[in-house]
This record gives C-alpha cells, sequence and structure tokens, in this order.
C-alpha cells in the first residue's frame, strides 16, 4: 500500500536535509504569508497554508501548526533534487522524476510512500542519523536451536547524531506546543517527537512519530479515496497515542539526549535571536555549534 503523505513529510523531505546542509536553524524566521513559485519546467506553484497565515514566524513555530509557506520556501533553497537524494538514503523507494518538484515539501506525491518504508524514514531520525532497513524478523531457528535464517539489514548514515538531536527537539514542538497539531499524544515522563499530515480533501490521515524508545507510523484512510470525518480529530492520531501510550506504561521516564555537538541558548521567541535582558518571551532552543543566532535588538 502506498499512500500520499501530507505535511508528515515534512520532517524526512525537508526539515532533515536542510538542517544538515546548515540551510535553516529551529529559529529562522520565515515569511509565511500568499505566495506564489515558479516550479521546475517554469510551472506556476500556489500552495496554500489550511490555518490562518502567521506572518514572520520562526521554523519551530512552523512546525508547530504545521504552516505550508514555509515548506516550501525552504525547499526552494534546498531544491528537490537534494531532498530526493536524502529521502532514497532513508529507504524511500517509490519517488520518481515526477516528484522532483516544489510539492514534494508537502508531501504531493506522483506515487505515494508506504507506511512501513515511512517508518523507517521517521526512525532515521530516531536512531540518531542511521538508516536500518525494516524488518519482521531478526533470526529462526529450528526445534532443536540450530540457526535457520537470520535477517541481514541494510544499515547506512544519513546524517549525523547532532543533526538527529536538533530534530528531535524541534519535533517535540507539535506535542509540547500551544498551538500543536498533536497535543494528544504526550505521554507522562516520556519525550514525543511527532508530526501530522493530512492531504487533500481528507483522503488521509496519519501520525509519524518516535519517542526514546520505540517508533511508530499510523495511517488511517479508504482503499478507495473518501473523505474522513471524525470531529474535527485525527483518527491516525487517536490510534497512535493510544497504542504508545499503552506499549510505553511501566517504562522508565526518558528524554532525548543532547549530543556533543549540539549547544542550548536562551532565545526571544518574537525575534528568533539570543535573548538579552530585555526580551521577556523567552524559550531554550538547540543549535547545531557555530549556528548559534545574533543578539535580539528588538528589545533594546
Amino acid at each position: 500500500m502506498k499512500r500520499q503523505t501530507g505535511s508528515a513529510m515534512k520532517p524526512i523531505a525537508v526539515l532533515a536535509p536542510s538542517i544538515d546542509k546548515k540551510i535553516i536553524t529551529n529559529v529562522t524566521v520565515i515569511s509565511d504569508e500568499p505566495t506564489t513559485f515558479i516550479d521546475y519546467n517554469n510551472k506556476v506553484y500556489n500552495p496554500i497554508d489550511y490555518d490562518p497565515y502567521r506572518g514572520s514566524i520562526t521554523l519551530r513555530q512552523a512546525v508547530e501548526t504545521s504552516q505550508n509557506i514555509p515548506f516550501v520556501k525552504i525547499m526552494e533553497k534546498l531544491t528537490a533534487q537534494v531532498s530526493v537524494k536524502y529521502l532514497e538514503k532513508m529507504g524511500i523507494t517509490t519517488l520518481n522524476n515526477n516528484d522532483v518538484n516544489l510539492s514534494l515539501a508537502l508531501g504531493g506525491l506522483d506515487v505515494g510512500i508506504s507506511p512501513l518504508e515511512f517508518a523507517g524514514a521517521y526512525n532515521t531520525i530516531a536512531n540518531d542519523g542511521i538508516y536500518v532497513e525494516p524488518t519482521f524478523y531478526s533470526k529462526i531457528n529450528s526445534s532443536s536451536g540450530q540457526l535457520f535464517l537470520e535477517t541481514k539489514q541494510k544499515k547506512r548514515k544519513v546524517f549525523s547524531k547532532d543533526v538527529a538531536c536538533v530534530l528531535k527537539q524541534l519535533l517535540t514542538e507539535p506535542v509540547k506546543g500551544e498551538k500543536g497539531t498533536a497535543t494528544y499524544c504526550s505521554i507522562d515522563g516520556i519525550d514525543v517527537a511527532a508530526k501530522t499530515g493530512t492531504t487533500n480533501e481528507n483522503y488521509d490521515r496519519w501520525l509519524c512519530g518516535f519517542t526514546p524508545y520505540y517508533t511508530s507510523v499510523c495511517w488511517y484512510g479508504f482503499d478507495t479515496n473518501e473523505s474522513i470525518e471524525y470531529g474535527g480529530k485525527n483518527p491516525a492520531g487517536l490510534i497512535w497515542s493510544s497504542v504508545m501510550k499503552k506499549i510505553h506504561t511501566n517504562l522508565p521516564k526518558s528524554s532525548f539526549e543532547l549530543t556533543n555537538g549540539v549547544e542550548t541558548a536562551i532565545v526571544c521567541k518574537d525575534s528568533g535571536k539570543l535573548a538579552t535582558p530585555n526580551c521577556q518571551n523567552t524559550y531554550k532552543e538547540y543549535f547545531l555549534s557555530g549556528t548559534k543566532p545574533e543578539r535580539c535588538t528588538m528589545h533594546e
């Protein structure tokens, strides 16, 4: 089964490669407003936001409410060609030449992606940048204990532990953020990174996410496209939350670990710059070493 992914594509198609290439940081300010793009082959592309446009916002704020325009602008800088190379390294096998365009940022795909390959790609983030091929078994022994069959999973490094660390912290925003799209996925005492996905006409609903223990992807929809109406809620997300909360019962509390190549700083939420004593609206942010922004001048 292969399905369109909607915004659940953003972390693997846009965020991971763009953070790795140092095109963006978690506080990069992007203008979220109606924008006309000239796509490849000089085609006009007019994506829209499904929630109100928010003006100049940081990347973290764009992730929190899943605004569309900022991600297309980032893809424009990254290029779809580079994005496809990263996706293929993360185990996505169903992309073709028709996917090399700006709509890749929002999950507008020619064929789609299977939930299994999607899970493998998200697990690359959870697994500190190392892709591990999904498998349904580890080994099979005979009744006498003799090894009969053992899986040989492909493994490869896609990006660094530091990039994965920054991205993990960014993807907690849909769960922890005041306006987050996946707040119902929080698990007491355990960090959760998650991203929702919705396609045109509500044909496909996704929740893709992970904790320090498990990665899980849930798709909800019909084999033959029908609009999904579920009282304004994401049924894939509700299933994901129910299953993940149950399997984390009685597991020790756990947080995403900070790696040596990642620095933290107190940031002004209004400007996206390093906070000064005059900044009142602040929070802790995560950066690859050497990518911290300048000091805030908005509140001098």
